[in-house]
């Protein structure tokens, strides 16, 4: 990776190829359908997706299936980025007051009406999202678009057991919402100071943030090079950040970085029962205070 975008630093945390787990190391080679969870600047995010997948055009016309609170936000936000926006929205009296809040067009009609996909051209549109309250009718509707030519299709799903099985059956994407309220709940939940948690692969692997404190005395990682930690299994660390806020810089996690007290550091499980191991290396001495 590094001869192919020399002037970009980034590092591949994880790979799942075929779902199965994969911690990389310097000879491991990247194979087509592998799904690669990697670290880099913002700025340098597009290079890197760029060396494993051609770019595609950017996303324009957008169809949004339900004009509850996600919808009509997503509707807004889009719009704000100059998307050309369709939403569609079954209750006749909200999607009057929807019509009038967006300048997209606004369709009262049912997300799974395939005469009406096909009336709004539906094999023109770049993306469509089904964010119903309605997990069946998310599904259905977005397999129904893509059968119709969408090219690609999103359903918010509710039940996080359907969400497996909906994607790579005719649904690129599937979003389940209580991965995000589990993050946001573990933060507070879980030992050590775990300042962020976020679920990969569907609740299958995490993404830590933590912070290290103490020093060599009372810390298993402050003062220690990356390659000397003992982490637990599947666990990669992927950056740190470093610096007070408005004034961070970003560490790739390379072996010979050192890890200081306050650093956040971010960690890639490719199995998240190791969790409390990584709490358990991070905690300090009860002598810090």
């Amino acid at each position: 990776l590094r001869q192919h975008i020399p002037n970009v630093d980034t590092r591949v945390a994880a790979i799942f190829r075929q779902g199965q787990p994969i911690v990389p190391i310097g000879s491991t080679v990247i194979e087509a359908n592998d799904e690669v969870f990697f670290i880099a600047e913002r700025n340098d995010i597009i290079k890197v997706i760029s060396e494993m997948q051609e770019l595609e055009k950017p996303y324009k016309k957008i169809m949004i299936a339900g004009g509850g609170n996600i919808g009509a936000g997503l509707a807004q936000a889009l719009e704000a980025e100059g998307c050309q926006i369709k939403l569609i929205e079954r209750n006749r009296d909200h999607a009057r007051i929807l019509s009038a809040e967006l300048s997209g067009t606004v369709i009262n009609a049912d997300a799974s009406d395939k005469d009406m996909m096909e009336e709004e051209n539906m094999e023109d549109m770049d993306v469509f999202i089904a964010v119903t309250n309605n997990d069946a009718a998310n599904i259905m509707s977005s397999m129904l678009a893509k059968n119709l030519g969408c090219r690609k299709v999103m359903a918010l799903i509710n039940r996080t057991e359907y969400v497996d099985l909906a994607q790579g059956n005719g649904i690129d994407i599937a979003i389940s919402p209580q991965m995000a309220t589990i993050g946001s709940l573990l933060t507070y939940i879980r030992q050590g100071d775990i300042a962020t948690v976020y679920s990969l692969r569907r609740g299958a692997a995490e993404a830590i943030e933590t912070i290290a404190h103490g020093d060599a005395h009372t810390s298993k990682v402050v003062g220690r090079k990356i390659e000397e930690l003992k982490l637990p299994p599947g666990t990669t660390i992927g950056a740190i950040v470093r610096g007070e806020e408005g004034d961070e810089k970003v560490l790739m996690a390379h072996d010979d970085v050192v890890i200081e007290s306050d650093d956040h550091v971010i960690l890639f499980l490719v199995d998240k029962q190791y969790v409390h191991d990584v709490e358990r290396l991070f905690q300090v001495d009860p002598t810090f205070i």
